[in-house]
């Protein structure tokens, strides 16, 4: 069942709850920050009058240059009752990522940390649309003398002069949030109100149970597309309560998962990769309260799901999505008879196909890619007419995804067209070369890609990353793919790197890796 009734403008939700439940916590955060609902409702009403004061009109972009935090959401959900557009940038990011983002999608506000102040303050010299600075999120780094700009919190806490506009069309353009750049430059991906909340009514609130009486602990870093839906969208929707850490830590997380008290922790599967090593080590495996663990934004080996869940004693509901589907595209059912190492069934009211490159659908169990079309589909990319085109082709998302399904219609994630293996005509998807180079035990991560040849045009090559600083026997690895795997999908060459560069929703790099092995190669 949809629940059609979570769908509704942001500033709605906030006053419903506000009605409701308003002393009850909305959101906390690790610096001791904390809001109610009743407190979400009226500070988030007097920032975005505020906004409106100083000349933010309807439709104007403003950027979130913050840690994860409660000032993270309270922007957030000034800048949609304000009627305009929120802008998530990494907290991590460089300066070029900066400067593109604010640049590309024209940001006429930034809400930013003291850290990134002095860097935004030169680059609003150089950007004509950037009339507005706040800061947020006081992380204890002062600003310059004479450098501060108006509080988001004073702001926040005094009346403003215009009230919120509070929209009511939930389909206009709410959020243009960049994708993660595992293959080069981000696009800005726009996304509604309404596709976002239609994956909380599809998704969180009827599959994974996500309810007012919920209490999550969320790791996701919140510009990240799956941690706005669940972790900021879904709580909204739902009146649920939330903790958010400002990053994750293994030990940090741990701790709480034994204190008990939360109900709910997503996650993508680096974490739970290293919640599982944390625990075996300390032989402390213990999350009493959880109902479940949900995964999503990298494709969940089999191995990791199946001895996650063996550990715990929970279940570790996996999901596929990605940003041009406001997130969630499937997810594992709690109770039913799942398989490991799929990620589920499609979200009901979402159409799903696998076609192979002239656009048929394929068999069961044959490889295709994977096409979405249904409410949650992104509205486009910013300023990339010609990419939105070859994206959006008669109202289905490619999503450059490839996968199988079995005969009862549970999808597996087999990789990224753009990423697949072509060795002397044969087919190689990384993500099953990892799963079996992962099953080794002195292995603790691993990435493979397809590195030229001058016969074979690729060969799958496999980058390591040693558990507890062992020493690898490299030829050891390639011994071991090849009891699992067929003779050409083993890894032709072993590296061995300090870490697996990934995104904040957990996706593989690769070609930072493959920058690393050309400026190792000889000559």
């Amino acid at each position: 069942m949809i629940r059609t009734d979570l769908i509704a403008p942001i500033g709605e939700l906030v006053r419903r709850h506000a009605a409701r439940r308003g002393h009850k916590p909305a959101f906390e955060d690790a610096g001791g920050a904390a809001l109610s609902y009743a407190e979400l409702d009226a500070r988030s009403a007097a920032l975005a009058g505020h906004l409106q004061d100083r000349g933010l009109r309807a439709g104007d972009t403003v950027a979130i240059l913050l840690p994860n935090c409660v000032d993270w959401v309270l922007a957030c959900v000034a800048i949609a009752r304000a009627g305009a557009v929120s802008v998530p940038i990494s907290h991590d990011a460089v300066e070029a990522e900066i400067r593109y983002r604010l640049e590309d999608s024209r940001c006429a506000a930034v809400i930013v940390s003291p850290q990134h102040l002095p860097l935004v303050r030169r680059l609003q010299r150089e950007l004509p649309a950037l009339r507005q600075l706040l800061l947020g999120a006081d992380t204890g780094v002062e600003p310059a003398a004479g450098e501060r700009p108006e509080s988001l919190a004073v702001l926040a806490r005094t009346p403003a002069g215009s009230a919120p506009r509070d929209p009511q069309d939930i389909h206009a353009t709410a959020f243009i949030v960049y994708t993660s750049g595992t293959t080069g430059r981000a696009k800005g991906v726009m996304l509604s109100q309404h596709s976002m909340l239609w994956v909380v009514a599809a998704c969180w609130a009827p599959i994974a149970g996500l309810c007012e009486s919920d209490r999550v602990l969320s790791p996701l870093p919140l510009f990240h597309s799956y941690a706005l839906n669940i972790s900021v969208m879904g709580i909204l929707a739902t009146g649920a309560s939330e903790f958010l850490l400002p990053r994750f830590s293994t030990q940090e997380v741990l701790a709480r998962l034994r204190d008990g008290g939360y109900t709910l922790m997503p996650g993508v599967p680096t974490m739970f990769h290293y919640l599982l090593e944390g625990a075996r080590a300390d032989g402390r495996a213990q999350a009493p309260s959880i109902r479940h663990f949900l995964s999503a934004g990298a494709i969940m080996p089999a191995s990791l799901n199946r001895d996650f869940e063996a550990a715990f004693g929970k279940s570790l509901l996996d999901g596929y999505g990605i940003t041009e589907t406001s997130t969630m595209v499937t997810l594992n059912w709690p109770g039913a008879q799942r398989v490991m190492g799929s990620c589920g069934l499609p979200l009901p009211g979402l159409a799903v196909r696998i076609v192979d490159t002239q656009g048929r659908d394929v068999a069961p169990g044959e490889q295709g890619e994977l096409i979405v079309r249904g409410p949650n589909v992104m509205q486009g990319y910013l300023n990339k007419p010609a990419e939105t085109a070859a994206a959006l082709l008669d109202g289905w998302y490619r999503t450059g995804d490839l996968a199988r399904s079995d005969v009862n219609g549970l999808l597996a994630i087999t990789g990224r067209l753009k990423e697949l293996i072509i060795r002397g005509g044969q087919n190689i998807a990384p993500a099953e070369v990892e799963e079996a180079v992962l099953s080794h035990p002195d292995v603790l991560d691993c990435a493979v890609l397809g590195v030229a040849h001058p016969q074979l045009g690729e060969v799958p090559v496999a980058c390591i990353v040693a558990r507890d600083g062992r020493a690898v026997d490299v030829e050891s690895i390639r011994s071991h793919c090849a009891g699992l795997l067929s003779a050409y999908k083993v890894p032709h060459a072993v590296h061995l790197v300090p870490e697996v560069p990934r995104t904040g929703s957990g996706k593989i790099m690769r070609f930072r890796l493959r920058e690393a092995l050309a400026a190792q190669a000889p000559g």
